[in-house]
């Protein structure tokens, strides 16, 4: 199964508390950080909520 590089590249200040908490569960905390994530449904959903915040490549 292929993987996600998420990257944070705007900031969680002023967004919605539902937004925060997405970006949190992926384990993006600060402007830069990067996680790699498995591609599957529930990781696509919530990038897909939050997309405007995230840079997303594929490995």
């Amino acid at each position: 199964m292929a993987n996600l590089r998420i990257k944070l590249v705007k900031s969680l200040a002023g967004c919605r508390g539902k937004h925060v908490q997405t970006a949190e569960s992926l384990g993006l905390r600060r402007i830069g950080s990067e996680t790699v994530q498995p591609d599957n449904p529930q990781t696509r959903g919530k990038i897909h909520q939050i997309k405007y915040l995230l840079s997303v490549t594929e490995e």
